[in-house]
């Protein structure tokens, strides 16, 4: 652990679907917890309950029992408009698909969730090109998404995530619609990024070799979390 100071507690998380008359348990009372800086991994087969977990953890599911709390804030207990204006500020999302707005530049890409929050649209820019300097695309600033390569549009993605420096980042197969080396490359930059902007990272990806370069490396498998340390 970097720090003391939680990002994100699991308490006894449980996710169950009514399928017919018996209930499918996806999730089976998981809890972990994450401080600054951390970075945590966790692979599994399709279908095992991966994006399950991440919509919870970014408050988009609701469990069926059990806590997820941010910063000390059960985030069930939050209202509606409360939760998404803490999401906006405590946390990034970066998607398998960059989901880039097709009509405007990467550095307009990236200054959005700023100009959400109120910031001035020079003041936006000019920390959304900071940004971009960070993951290596200072030449790409005035580009759209179509200009880009699949891993620089990537690249954007993360850059839009970090932007307003939030303190957990969930990031769903963030390498596995790009090809092995351009994915190999973003796999050392979120590296290098999680040990620069001290922003923890809960990562789902189906690469094994990827989850193995976390802190901490799960596999989920019938609804539990598993190390994969114990597993190899």
């Amino acid at each position: 652990m970097t720090s003391n100071t939680t990002v994100l507690r699991c308490e006894q998380l449980v996710k169950e679907y009514q399928v017919g008359p018996e209930p499918i348990r996806i999730l089976d009372e998981l809890e972990f917890n994450l401080s600054q800086g951390d970075w945590v991994s966790v692979v599994g087969a399709s279908g095992s309950g991966k994006t399950t977990l991440l919509n919870m953890l970014a408050g988009l599911d609701a469990p069926s029992s059990g806590r997820v709390m941010w910063a000390e804030q059960d985030i069930s207990l939050l209202p509606e408009a409360q939760l998404g204006k803490l999401r906006n500020t405590h946390l990034g999302f970066v998607y398998q698909f960059h989901h880039l707005l097709a009509e405007f530049s990467a550095s307009e890409n990236v200054a959005m969730p700023l100009w959400i929050q109120g910031k001035s649209k020079k003041q936006a820019l000019e920390q959304a090109n900071d940004m971009l300097d960070k993951v290596g695309l200072t030449s790409r600033y005035e580009h759209k998404p179509a200009e880009l390569s699949g891993g620089e549009r990537q690249r954007v993605a993360i850059a839009r995530a970090l932007i307003t420096e939030p303190a957990l980042v969930l990031l769903d197969e963030p390498t596995g619609n790009l090809d092995a080396n351009t994915a190999h490359d973003i796999q050392q930059l979120i590296a290098k990024l999680n040990k620069e902007v001290k922003t923890a990272f809960v990562v789902v990806t189906h690469d094994v070799a990827f989850s193995r370069l976390a802190q901490t490396s799960y596999q989920l498998l019938d609804g539990k979390l598993q190390h994969l340390e114990a597993l190899a």
